[in-house]
């Protein structure tokens, strides 16, 4: 099968934003006017069609990431253009692969693992609230990945409604480089309309769904801000090409096509980020903000090649975006599907995937069959032979890929970088209702750890419960619900737990024996480890510091086995420990005695040890949180939260409410939306997310140790 649109046509964009700034209607209008659904759904109804989950329906939330594809010709070329439409769509048509991520912040693994494929990103925000706590988490998301984007403030019909205001919010919290493109006439109900900066045209959407977009002279009363803000454009677009520039001093003219080419360019390298606004729900603003999309996101050409390493020579490798080049995707979300089992989410960056051909697992050595190819539109399949570069799809049933997992040529294998996910912050203790549950809840746990990478099932050795952990309450409410809908397990849950983790202050070391005389052979393992502690968030480093054979290569393996093992279960509370960096340096062995498993364990007690010595701590996840509140209960809420441990960080102000910002340790949070409601007569709000790990007081330690012991 031949490619049908070329790759420069081809746009792979997420759409992004804190929760409720109405970033699924945006997805859903996305669809009504690009012809892919014949009729609006809305959230708040349960009938989007990109919420297709029972529990997004009943919630008015996206739990999970959907990928969705449309098709969209500019309307701008549409304007003057004398053509006939079949004739434009031939010339000018573009693919969109569009996936809607969520807002909840439970649920940042999927915007994570999206952006990490995405080419570029539409970041939505509240007109009336502006940047908010998941809106800057999404943001240095997106920086991390380096993905490209457009800002696209809506909502601008809600009582309280600013562009300005929200435009502020996006030069002081997220970057100063913004290239407004679009104005509002109006504001909060009297929003009409939308000027085009760069055309001097104004737009108003009318029609039973704001379909017929009709353009209009800018009013008198307007025209000078127009202008003023117009003159802002090309200034900022100026700055960022030497060309443009010189012309700009000069007092030459620069045209409209000089300009969006600058800006594209702009862009795509992350100089500046085009700004427009409109309302979804009303069906304003949208047509232009696919033009946007068109004009300044890039396709996966214009981009940078993909690079990786090469397993067979350790050296660095990158693959061009063009489909002749040798396949290499990287396989970015592991879903359960009811009707044909496990559907592997991928993006192809270079070559073609075709169905019924052996590809090779780079990241773990293996074989894979291609079996059905799929492509996604939310929880829909539409068959596919074949997959070509810079697309997403979807495969059926592979047996050992996961997440972050790289699938290449069997000839050029090539191993991208992973996807990182944060650790998981809360845990609760699970126990199935019946001998028949138990069965299945294992399997159940297993296939949701292989979905999310956020989520951890483990069984606690001392009592022998299962334990889940995953990013909030919400979070772990969902698993839950899933395990009871999807699988058949009915479960009774204990009171959520913080997930705690232990860690050093000092340097110390410490030598772990273990010998065992029996008849026969024995047992005999010797290490002597050092342990000294890492910076905050770098997890754990092993050194293996050996010369001379001291010990026998074959068993320096079994003692970082050993190692990891104690680092599980910590000296403190039990709590795992991290942020250390073990160094094996000296020991001895033994011809006849030595073997795997005595090393193994002569590495636990000597790291257990060692970490007894070196001044052991316990850490916390501290949550970054934002109250919004009345300001008649300000005193109150800022009270109670300092009863809570907290750090407040700022106190801003939105229209008629006050904003708290504060860092609050987790364990203090649990509740807090019955304590906050109750001391606010249910008129203030809160959203918190995970910001990180900090030393916990030594009395707060006290008590947890005394707790664990109970």
């Amino acid at each position: 099968m031949p490619r049908i649109y070329p790759i420069k046509k081809v746009r792979d964009i997420g759409i992004i934003a804190h929760i409720d700034a109405g970033k699924t209607t945006v997805t859903e209008r996305v669809l009504f006017y690009t012809g892919i659904s014949h009729r609006i759904g809305e959230v708040h109804e349960g009938e989007a069609i990109m919420d297709w989950m029972e529990q997004e329906k009943e919630r008015g939330i996206t739990i999970t990431a959907a990928a969705t594809t449309c098709f969209w010709t500019p309307f701008y070329l549409r304007l003057d253009s004398q053509k006939p439409e079949a004739e434009l769509k031939e010339e000018y048509e573009h693919r969109i692969n569009i996936i809607d991520t969520p807002g909840h912040i439970d649920f940042t693994v999927e915007v994570k693992r999206s952006l990490r494929v995405l080419d570029g990103a539409v970041i939505v925000f509240d007109g009336v609230a502006g940047v908010e706590p998941q809106s800057e988490t999404n943001w240095h998301y997106a920086d991390e990945y380096q993905v490209p984007r457009i800002c696209f403030i809506n909502k601008l019909d809600r009582m309280g409604a600013s562009f300005e205001k929200s435009l502020r919010s996006i030069k002081e919290r997220l970057t100063p480089n913004v290239a407004v493109l679009q104005w509002p006439i109006g504001e909060e109900g009297n929003f009409s309309a939308l000027i085009d900066l760069l055309l001097k045209k104004a737009f108003k959407f009318e029609g039973e769904y704001g379909e017929k977009i009709i353009p209009f002279d800018i009013p008198p009363e307007l025209q000078d801000l127009a202008k003023k803000k117009r003159h802002e454009l090309v200034e900022k677009v100026a700055e960022t090409d030497d060309l443009l520039l010189s012309k700009y001093l000069d007092g030459e003219e620069i045209s409209v096509t000089e300009i969006k080419s600058a800006l594209r360019r702009a862009t795509i390298q992350n100089k500046l980020v085009p700004v427009l606004g409109g309302s979804a729900l009303k069906n304003k603003g949208i047509q232009l903000l696919l033009d946007a999309v068109i004009n300044y996101l890039p396709s996966p050409q214009d981009l940078p090649p993909v690079k990786g390493i090469n397993p067979q020579t350790n050296q660095e490798e990158e693959r061009l975006p063009k489909d002749e080049e040798s396949f290499c995707a990287l396989a970015f979300k592991i879903a359960s599907d009811p009707y044909v089992g496990t559907l592997t989410y991928f993006r192809v960056y270079s070559g073609t995937m075709k169905k019924g051909t052996y590809i090779l697992n780079a990241s773990k050595n293996s074989q894979e069959r291609v079996g059905r190819i799929v492509r996604m539109h939310a929880n829909h399949r539409e068959e596919a032979e074949e997959i070509f570069a810079g697309d997403l799809g979807a495969i059926v049933s592979l047996k050992n890929t996961t997440t972050g997992d790289t699938l290449t040529d069997l000839s050029h294998p090539l191993v991208l970088e992973r996807i990182s996910f944060p650790e998981p912050v809360i845990s609760v203790r699970i126990e199935p209702k019946t001998k028949i549950d138990q069965e299945k809840m294992s399997l159940a746990l297993h296939r949701l750890a292989e979905e999310d990478p956020t989520f951890k099932a483990a069984a606690d050795l001392e009592t022998g419960e299962t334990i889940i952990s995953g990013m909030g309450e919400l979070h772990l409410e969902i698993i839950v619900d899933r395990m009871k809908r999807e699988f058949g397990v009915e479960a009774n849950i204990g009171r959520p737990e913080v997930a705690y983790k232990e860690t050093i202050k000092a340097k110390a070391e410490a030598e772990g024996k273990y010998i065992r005389q029996s008849g026969g052979h024995g047992q005999y393992g010797h290490v002597w480890l050092k342990v000294e502690p890492l910076e905050r968030g770098k997890g754990f480093e092993y050194v293996n510091a050996i010369k001379g054979g001291i010990i026998p290569q074959e068993f320096i393996p079994a003692v970082e086995k050993g190692v990891k093992e104690a680092l599980g279960k910590g000296i403190l509370a039990g709590y795992p420990i991290t942020d250390i960096e073990v160094t094996l340096y000296n020991g001895s062995f033994h011809e006849v005695d030595s073997s795997e498993m005595a090393f193994k364990i002569a590495g636990s007690i000597a790291l257990q040890e060692a970490a007894k010595r070196a001044s052991p701590i316990l850490l916390e996840p501290i949550m970054k949180v934002q109250v919004i509140t009345p300001p008649d209960f300000l005193g109150d809420v800022t009270a109670d939260l300092s009863s809570r441990r907290s750090q407040i960080k700022t106190l801003s102000e939105r229209t008629n409410v006050k904003i708290i910002d504060a860092l609050v340790p987790l364990a203090e949070m649990f509740g807090y939306i019955t304590s906050l409601r109750s001391m606010t007569q249910g008129r203030s709000s809160f959203n918190m997310e995970f910001s990180h790990y900090d030393e916990v007081p030594t009395n707060v330690t006290q008590a947890i140790i005394e707790g664990k012991k109970k």
